[in-house]
């Protein structure tokens, strides 16, 4: 049945490649200093209803053109306009591509515009689609801008904590996100210290954050998707960036292997980015009030590096690596370190004489994480496993056309030690395939996207059927109606309970076999994860630079897999006369979350202001109770402001202020000596000594303080030279030292705090 699709999809490719009586023009929009394509870009043919944008690989096509005499048109912000004249013939196919130049200017209305045409031939829900410069008007902490920040500023994203801190996005947990860069899955993107994540927001060209209702083109995850793309590197010259402040530092360098000596020409580039952390170290002197004066736990190193191969008509290859680690050692507890590295491939092909594009690629990643606590009991997680990718794009008039294949597999291995001393493991090999097909048919009024996922888990033998879809209804040129839904699966689990609420340990399993029979009566008939959801949305452009964008969400998540915390009985035949939700290793529960986000966004001149309002209910239900996860955040408030100042507009003052109603958390009902029987039966109950025991009152039905934290940066540019800018920096993290709550040590009825009043200071040379 596959077969037949893939064949009769890849017909219609081939039969709407050309068009009787027309002819079509393609190519790609560049920069004309550094060689990199400009992304989502206007291009028209001037005096003529015929516009597209670019994506994210610079390509624009335009078909279904009458022939004729026309000029091509490329405009962007902070860029001077090309064009360039061009003949139409029928039946054939052009190739054009523009180089833009950029200039002291800024074409904020053309910005305006750009966005206007996106809005109205993509359905765009749930989704957020960021770049550097959004990254960088976050307040920077030392000075250094990530994209972990600017998540948690992101409509449905709540953010568990400054210090090991998850996001969960629309009631998923951190292992139902799906994270790529450059389509390679990165099992762990975020440093135990949550305000970095493993990327450099300098070599970023793009990153899509899908918080629901993502199309046929992602699967094998069932909450979101974080679509990350890296810049080839300069074509021209040497370039690269050098930052030092209190708190890390980091070493940038791109440039051409082989120079691109005329517009259009072939070329060869790489990219090497380091940055690494040495908090532990300067926080013991700069920060001596934290951690009774031993510094910040955490430490970490970045690598990076990539080698681009670009063809004269926009073709390319590029080979890439990295490794990251991270170090988290919290005395007297626990430490905890993981590795993660890689290498991939990925390439774009654009055949000569068609409208189709093809990319895909191919990567291999490993991820392992150790935890050392204090009764010297192990625990480690390993995941690593290769993906395989190849996507088929054709563009016909302002219609899209997209189908792809997908192959993945990993292994996981999974170790730890029961309270009971007994070392239990999970070694599995797990294997995918997947196929999708989507049409995206644009016309002025509405845009509709349907698509259909087919993923089959080998190891598990399971087929997933996962229809898809997304449209929008232009109301007028300021309103906008969207809606989209979806049906989603996973076979991967996390190696640690939804209900533990700090929780470091970012392990993996795959699907596990001794699941329950039953689940509430029902028959659990497979292994996988599933869930469903349905969104709908209106955007509403008030003016050219105020907008608003309302989404109300509802996800059902009929199935999910998790660690047995009720567990009693070993799983051994000895006790199957008991429920299975008392025996088994791994439970079945489902649940649902929904909610409303709020987005208001001023974005004109010197002011960017990006406000956000969610409101959200989770709910999880297993064999026994229906409760609230301990990430269930009834409101959650961001607000961001960034203002550029000074006669030269060198000057940049960025706030950011976040509030978080209380997570819940269960309750202590009391405290009682636990018997352990360590002399099994010639233990004198009357003269042992007994552990202390923990009565815990109903799950979650307590709620921890409110959230809430101030962030302040403000940063100077000084112009060196031709290519070198010096920009000195000062922020301060927890502005008026809120006491936000970490965890609570009930044993020792200790309070422990999240990150205090941080101060930083950092400078940095653009070269």
């Amino acid at each position: 049945m596959i077969k037949k699709l893939i064949l009769l999809f890849s017909f219609l490719v081939i039969a709407t490649s050309g068009f009787a009586q027309t002819g079509s023009v393609k190519g790609f929009i560049y920069d004309k200093a550094t060689g990199e394509p400009i992304l989502f870009t206007p291009v028209a043919l001037v005096g003529t209803g015929f516009a597209v944008s670019t994506d994210v690989n610079g390509f624009y096509a335009i078909t279904k053109i009458p022939p004729g005499n026309y000029r091509l048109i490329a405009t962007a912000t902070g860029y001077d306009s090309a064009s360039v004249a061009i003949l139409i013939e029928k039946d054939k196919v052009i190739s054009k591509q523009l180089y833009l130049v950029k200039t002291t200017v800024n074409l904020k209305e053309v910005d305006v515009s750009a966005e206007k045409q996106q809005k109205k031939t993509e359905v765009q829900t749930s989704v957020t689609k960021i770049t550097p410069r959004e990254i960088k008007i976050m307040p920077a902490v030392g000075g250094e801008p990530d994209l972990a920040q600017y998540l948690q500023v992101l409509p449905g994203i709540i953010f568990s904590g400054d210090q090991g801190g998850q996001l969960y996005i629309r009631g998923g947990t951190p292992v139902q996100n799906k994270v790529l860069l450059d389509g390679m899955t990165i099992y762990n993107p975020f440093h135990s210290i949550g305000l970095f994540s493993v990327f450099d927001t300098d070599i970023m060209k793009n990153a899509d954050v899908y918080t629901g209702g993502f199309g046929a083109e992602y699967g094998d995850r069932i909450s979101s998707v974080m679509d990350i793309t890296t810049r080839d590197g300069n074509k021209k010259r040497l370039s690269g960036k050098a930052s030092l402040s209190t708190f890390n530092s980091k070493l940038l360098l791109e440039g051409p292997l082989k120079k691109q000596k005329e517009d259009g020409g072939a070329s060869s580039t790489f990219v090497l980015s380091y940055k690494n952390s040495y908090l532990d170290q300067t926080s013991k002197n700069l920060y001596s009030y934290v951690n009774n004066g031993n510094g910040l736990p955490f430490s970490f190193e970045d690598l990076y590096g990539k080698v681009s191969f670009n063809g004269e008509g926009g073709s390319k290859f590029s080979v890439f690596g990295f490794d990251f680690t991270d170090d988290a050692n919290f005395q007297d507890i626990a430490e905890i370190n993981w590795k993660s590295n890689g290498v991939g491939t990925n390439f774009v092909i654009v055949p000569k004489g068609s409208n189709t594009l093809m990319d895909g690629g191919f990567a291999y990643s490993k991820y392992k994480i150790n935890q050392q606590e204090a009764d010297d009991k192990p625990r480690s997680s390993s995941i690593n496993g290769f993906n395989l990718n190849m996507n088929f794009t054709s563009f016909i008039n302002r219609d899209e056309f997209r189908f792809g294949m997908e192959v993945l597999g990993f292994r996981t291995e999974y170790e730890t030690y029961t309270v009971s001393d007994v070392k239990r493991e999970q070694i599995e090999n797990t294997t995918e395939f997947g196929t999708y097909f989507k049409y995206r048919i644009s016309r002025d009024k509405f845009v509709l996207d349907p698509g259909l996922r087919i993923q089959y888990y080998a190891s598990l033998a399971e087929f997933s059927l996962e229809p898809r879809m997304g449209a929008k209804f232009n109301v007028s040129d300021k309103i906008r109606l969207k809606a989209a839904g979806g049906f989603y699966s996973q076979n991967l689990m996390s190696a640690a309970s939804d209900r533990d609420v700090v929780n470091l340990f970012y392990g993996f399993l795959s699907g596990p076999e001794n699941l329950p029979e039953e689940f509430r009566g029902e028959e659990v008939k497979t292994r996988l994860q599933k869930a469903r959801d349905l969104i709908a949305g209106v955007e509403w452009d008030i003016t050219n630079h105020l907008e608003v964008n309302v989404e109300v969400y509802h996800k059902w998540f009929t199935q999910v897999t998790n660690i047995n915390r009720d567990k009693i009985y070993p799983d051994n035949g000895q006790f199957e006369d008991q429920p299975d939700a008392l025996v088994k290793d791994y439970i079945v529960e489902d649940g649902y979350s929904r909610g409303v986000d709020l987005v208001i966004k001023y974005d004109y001149k010197r002011f960017y202001i990006w406000s956000v309002y969610s409101l959200g209910y989770v709910r999880r239900r297993d064999e026994f109770r229906e409760y609230a996860p301990h990430f269930d955040r009834r409101h959650n408030v961001n607000m961001l402001v960034s203002y550029t100042f000074g006669k030269k507009l060198d000057w940049e003052m960025n706030v950011r202020w976040n509030y978080g109603s209380g997570f819940p958390f269960t309750k202590t009902a009391g405290f009682y000596e636990l018997q352990t029987f360590g002399n099994g039966l010639g233990t004198d109950p009357n003269t042992s000594n007994g552990d202390l025991g923990i009565n815990y009152g109903e799950i979650n039905q307590g709620r921890l303080p409110d959230y809430h934290r101030l962030d302040f940066s403000i940063k100077k540019s000084f112009v060196i030279g031709k290519n070198s800018i010096l920009e000195a920096n000062a922020s301060v993290i927890n502005v008026y030292d809120r006491e936000n709550i970490f965890y609570f040590d009930r044993v020792r009825y200790k309070r422990i705090n999240q990150l205090p009043v941080l101060p930083a200071l950092g400078v940095n040379m653009n070269f």
